[in-house]
């Protein structure tokens, strides 16, 4: 099976790069915080070895027809601090998610990283449709949604099972094609002279 681009993204503060076995110190320690995995519907990391199966699963997903996992490196800390992801790939559509270390909330960050992933997820994977969905009590998602463009289609109701077995509704929303090449997004040209990928 041939494997989906996953080229190295650059922006102002952070280098969006494969995940790799070196990251899982890094991911361990915000994976085990109780503050990050509810969140995203999975149950915080109890030891390093559930991290290192973490990542070594995210490696084998470009094995499988998927873009695969970035790490989100802050340049100036030289530390991982997050993944994002194009994930649930079918050739034209995808959904992005993601997650950061609390150390580095509210420093718009995942805005940053998100702004890069998009522009990846139309440019370089041509996707015709971008989906974010996030639980309806996750207010900085829902924060990042609204700032990133994104277009509420609704609530999908018991979509989603989590670690503790309850099943959750999830807030949908979506970016297409149309909306970023036509100048939906006034974001994307000032982003773009500082986003660099190879």
């Amino acid at each position: 099976m041939q494997r989906v681009s996953l080229p190295n993204l650059h922006t102002k503060r952070l280098l969006l790069r494969p995940i790799t076995l070196d990251d899982v110190a890094d991911v361990f320690e915000y994976a085990k915080d109780p503050q990050v995995g509810p969140n995203a519907g999975w149950k915080p990391h109890e030891d390093i070895e559930e991290t290192f199966e973490f990542v070594r699963y995210a490696i084998k997903k470009r094995d499988y027809g998927q873009p695969g996992i970035y790490a989100i490196v802050h340049k100036e800390h030289n530390k991982v601090i997050g993944t994002i992801e194009v994930h649930t790939y079918r050739v034209f559509k995808g959904e992005i998610g993601f997650v950061l270390n609390p150390n580095y909330w509210n420093q718009g960050i995942i805005t940053e990283a998100s702004k890069a992933l998009i522009i990846y997820a139309f440019e370089i994977l041509c996707l015709k449709r971008l989906t974010y969905g996030y639980f309806p009590f996750n207010e900085r998602s829902k924060a990042v949604c609204k700032k990133l463009g994104f277009k509420e289609e609704g609530y999908m109701r018991n979509k989603f099972m989590n670690y503790a077995n309850e099943v959750l509704d999830e807030v949908v929303s979506s970016l297409t094609d149309d909306d970023y090449h036509n100048g939906y997004l006034d974001w994307v040209k000032d982003f773009k002279k500082d986003l660099f990928i190879d």
